[in-house]
């Protein structure tokens, strides 16, 4: 059952997607100004590949799920086709 999405909300959800694609580039920049301090931590200092894997895997959820959104809120802003 496929539910009509109207124009706010379309447009709220654009907005929403925006914000997580630049917290996710924003997390790929952060990454390696955090890993030397997190290496410093005695407990993270033996699994901080891992950590790190875990960091850009974020990010990379982030960057996605905020271009799906703004792919499909753009979508829907458009007019609909004849």
């Amino acid at each position: 059952m496929a539910t009509e999405i109207t124009r706010e909300k379309a447009r709220l959800q654009l907005i929403w997607g925006t914000a997580l694609l630049l917290m996710g580039i924003g997390v790929f920049f952060r990454i390696p100004q955090v890993m030397p301090r997190v290496r410093e931590i005695a407990q993270l200092a033996v699994i901080s590949g891992f950590v790190q894997f875990c960091f850009y895997f974020m990010g990379a959820l982030l960057v996605g799920g905020g271009a799906r959104k703004i792919y499909l809120s753009a979508q829907a802003l458009l007019p609909p086709k004849p």
